[in-house]
This record gives C-alpha cells, structure tokens and sequence, in this order.
C-alpha cells in the first residue's frame, strides 16, 4: 500500500491532473473503443506525469466483519486516494454513479472521478 494520506489542496492537484490525463487520451484517440483501451491509455498517460496507481484492484465486500470476493474490481486507484472509473457508453446513468459512490465507501475514501469516452450528440 502506499503510505501518506494527501492534504486536501493535494488531493485537489491530483484531481486535476488525473482530468488533464483523461482529457488527453479522450483527444488523442477519440471515442469508439473497449473500457480496457482507455484504462490502458491512461495508465500509460498517468505514468507520464508521476502518478502512482493500481489497475483493476479488487474490492472485496466487507459484511459481517469478513471480506467476501464479489469480483468487484476498481479500474484506477490513483495515489491510494482517488478512484477512476471507466465507462466507454453513450450516457452515463445514475446506476454508474452509484457504483462509484458505494466504492468510495467500501475504500473509505472521498474522492472519485467517473470518466466516460464517447462523444455527446
């Protein structure tokens, strides 16, 4: 795990810059492709500027007092204090909102970027 927590003007540049590096892979290659492609790019894109991340970290369910392996699995988790998640769909609904909302509070973090690649009407 990594060790210090961020201060919130820290976890603010990282919010920036983790939307910077989203940005540049949504302009570089569009929209069109897998999940799996953008979560690449923006490995590639966050590891250009720094950042420490884990890909795909499972998120067991915690329930009565014993951590239970759902298959849930967060697609970033930027400096041990922001969550990425992915979405390549048209629009997103309230259910993606929701999923990133219940792993922030699995992980007990506050911080979490919901990031779709498509290009709106």
């Amino acid at each position: 795990m990594f060790e210090e927590l961020l201060k919130p003007d820290e976890i603010d540049r990282l919010t920036e810059t983790v939307i910077g590096a989203a940005i540049e892979v949504h302009r570089a290659i569009g929209p069109g492709l897998l999940e799996s492609a953008y979560e690449e790019c923006l490995a590639f894109e966050l590891s250009l500027r720094g950042l420490r991340f884990e890909r795909q970290k499972p998120l067991p369910v915690r329930y009565k007092g014993v951590n239970l392996d759902c298959g849930y699995k967060l697609d970033l988790l930027v400096e041990n204090e922001l969550i990425l998640e992915i979405k390549a769909v048209s629009s997103l609904l309230p259910i993606h909102e929701a999923q990133v909302l219940s792993y922030l509070r699995m992980m007990d973090l506050r911080v979490g970027l919901l990031r779709t690649f498509t290009q709106r009407s």
